[in-house]
């Protein structure tokens, strides 16, 4: 069985606000958990190029890991790109599209802290990150009606590929939500492979549309940050967040389920 992690970072800064606060990472713990990797003989892949090689079963590293970034925030420019340079490590940005800091009349959501523009994300681009989905507005999929699921998933994708001038091909459901409808329309809308959340090492058996990620924040020591890289007690690291998730997995069921029975989607 061929294991993977693939790590989920925010905000990359020394000074967060209170919202990004929990899900930032200092740039000098990024640079500490890339040396890490690449001391550790990791090979740094995109998620388009893991599920790549998972599908045609060829050429797998011994060691792999994805480096995933979530929302688009400007410091992933000024911070995050500078350190993955340094160290030749690619990555995947899932942007919200709508949440750009130049979206203009394609703004939408509520953003939470200073973006990326369009001009730096086509940039990125060019240095050989993935630009991956992220959903329009930033939503709790899950919840949607089904129309308003369909347009979230595919103008974030379109306004993706017309702004970076690329494919589009992987996404990341904001929150780590999603649902088996979800998922199906995910797969409508042209994506082959998406991440959750659900703080497990991915593997060749998960469901391409629903790969976990181990999430890095701001608590994550690097003592923490090597067990779960190298599958070491991973359950317990995330113990806390593991309970919450199924908890909340049952909320929003049950709301869901109530909004049916009501008419609303």
């Amino acid at each position: 069985m061929i294991r993977v992690p693939i790590l989920m970072y925010h905000s990359v800064t020394e000074s967060p606000n209170e919202e990004t606060r929990p899900h930032s990472v200092r740039p000098s713990d990024l640079e500490e958990q890339l040396t890490y990797l690449a001391e550790g003989g990791f090979t740094p892949l995109t998620l388009g190029d893991l599920v790549s090689r998972l599908n045609k079963n060829t050429g797998m590293p011994v060691k792999p890991v994805v480096v995933t970034f979530d929302d688009g925030y400007a410091d992933f420019h000024t911070h995050a790109l500078p350190l993955l340079e340094r160290h030749r490590f690619p990555a995947t940005v899932f942007l919200t599209s709508g949440w750009v800091a130049d979206a203009g009349a394609d703004a939408a959501g509520r953003p939470l802290d200073d973006m990326l523009s369009w001009g730096q994300a086509r940039e990125i681009a060019q240095t050989g990150i993935e630009i991956g989905g992220h959903s329009h507005s930033h939503p709790q999929l899950d919840q949607l009606p089904t129309e308003e699921l369909r347009q979230e998933l595919r103008r974030n994708k379109g306004l993706l590929e017309e702004k970076i001038g690329a494919p589009v091909a992987t996404m990341a459901y904001p929150y780590g939500y999603s649902s088996a409808r979800v998922r199906r329309e995910v797969r409508k809308a042209g994506y082959f492979a998406a991440c959750a959340v659900n703080n497990a090492i991915a593997a060749d058996r998960h469901d391409m549309l629903a790969i976990p990620r181990l999430t890095v924040a701001r608590h994550t020591t690097i003592g923490m940050f090597r067990r779960a890289v190298e599958g070491s007690a991973v359950p317990l690291i995330y113990l806390r967040e593991r309970v919450l998730t199924k908890g909340y997995a049952v909320v929003r069921r049950t709301r869901y389920g109530l909004q049916r029975v009501r008419g609303n989607v």
